[in-house]
């Protein structure tokens, strides 16, 4: 389906954005967000597949930019250990501050709003790609004579599986942008000297 950018598109999204933040995908109504941007029913499929592919036009570009936001992570420390200068560049903490608050309604969608829809496992399905990705990575820094840890995978799936869990929760809950950042910081603190010292950084 192509993403126009008409005037009556964005109403249609607009009002999409609105019926899902209230009531979640399983029970938002095609019907109802018809009559939200003024628009019969029928109308509203000129813009969409069905309620799935509506959905799906909202939050699929808030994947895409944690997915490039990671890949150019793992690029930063991949380059800096081969150039022979690993230092402490950036977290999760920072793509939290960069890439989701400032557009905390999208993946308040993905993680609160998501239940029946493919994206209902987002922080779940997110956690575990990123263990993968990091996973694969450690035996990397290892033999560039970091004393990375010797940690089993279900420990690291655990500690990792608390850190994504308290960086998402105040997008679950849709804290205040002053909140959240107030709990970003408290995460930071607590999660960040740990994860340098396992990687030996």
């Amino acid at each position: 389906m192509p993403r126009d950018k008409t005037v009556t598109h964005i109403k249609v999204m607009t009002a999409a954005r609105d019926e899902f933040m209230e009531f979640g995908f399983e029970k938002a109504s095609m019907r109802s967000i018809a009559s939200r941007c003024g628009m019969t029913a029928a109308g509203i499929y000129r813009h969409c597949r069905d309620k799935e592919d509506l959905f799906d036009q909202l939050v699929a570009p808030a994947v895409d930019r944690i997915e490039k936001w990671q890949e150019s992570h793992v690029a930063r420390y991949r380059n800096s250990i081969l150039g022979g200068n690993a230092v402490w560049q950036d977290s999760w903490v920072d793509m939290m501050r960069e890439v989701i608050y400032p557009h905390m309604d999208e993946y308040h969608l993905l993680t609160a709003k998501s239940q029946g829809s493919k994206y209902g496992n987002f922080l779940h399905d997110l956690t575990e790609r990123s263990q993968e990705r990091f996973w694969a990575y450690l035996p990397f820094i290892r033999s560039r004579g970091y004393p990375v840890w010797d940690i089993h995978r279900r420990e690291f799936h655990l500690l990792l599986t608390a850190y994504m869990t308290a960086l998402f929760e105040p997008v679950v809950h849709y804290y205040s942008r002053e909140d959240a950042f107030a709990c970003l910081d408290t995460v930071e603190a607590f999660f960040l000297p740990g994860w340098k010292k396992m990687i030996g950084f």
